[in-house]
């Protein structure tokens, strides 16, 4: 995968008393990358964002004129960041990332750990009400990473895959079986995934709740 931008932001008013850092802005030269994600980033919920499974969020500009056509002219698409994405990318989706893939960015090494779940918060910022929605039905859902070693890295570079433990499990079909509702139709699949120890955490509980 190419870079486009390195992305950081921290918390501002976002919709009444909530805050948000997803208006997040791209990084002018290097940016260090520690366990808990790029420097200078934050969050605003630290129940629902960040933490080991959630230090980096990429999302593949190779979506962006997707979305374009359903918003043509939105603002937000017009550069990279729409998403709150850390990671602007391109080269490859969730349908060719998998759980487990390890990336080098930098010097630094990521690990795939599941990919993000929506919420109403996409829908606030882009004006409205089906933008969560379409994430799911379409599994346009961006990428979770976890920091295996430390370094930095900056725009422009390259993410090289490293490794590849579990190549049937792209981050898309994890999505479609976890969120998007094909647990209904792969019971076998998702008890796989609640024993799976490279998946995130959160989604381990939910293979597992949804396996009952």
């Amino acid at each position: 995968m190419t870079v486009d931008a390195l992305l950081t932001g921290t918390p501002r008013p976002f919709r009444g008393d909530d805050h948000s850092a997803i208006a997040k802005q791209p990084v002018a030269g290097p940016v260090r990358i520690t366990w808990d994600g790029f420097a200078g980033d934050a969050v605003a919920d630290r129940i629902h964002h960040g933490g080991w499974d959630k230090a980096i969020h990429l999302y593949p500009q190779d979506h962006y004129d997707w979305w374009l056509e359903r918003r043509p002219g939105h603002p937000l698409l017009a550069a990279p960041g729409a998403f709150g994405e850390n990671i602007a990318s391109r080269g490859m989706t969730e349908e060719d990332i998998c759980l487990g893939d390890r990336f080098s960015l930098g010097t630094a090494i990521v690990e795939v750990s599941h990919g993000r779940q929506p919420c109403w918060k996409l829908d606030h910022r882009f004006g409205g009400r089906d933008v969560m929605t379409t994430i799911i039905r379409t599994a346009r859902c961006g990428v979770y990473f976890r920091v295996i070693r430390e370094g930095e890295a900056e725009a422009g570079g390259r993410m090289d895959l490293l490794d590849r433990p579990l190549p049937d499990w792209s981050v898309a079909r994890l999505f479609r079986l976890l969120i998007g509702g094909g647990h209904r139709h792969d019971a076998a699949a998702v008890r796989q995934l609640a024993d799976m120890t490279l998946l995130a955490e959160v989604w381990r509980d939910r293979a597992s709740k949804l396996s009952l």
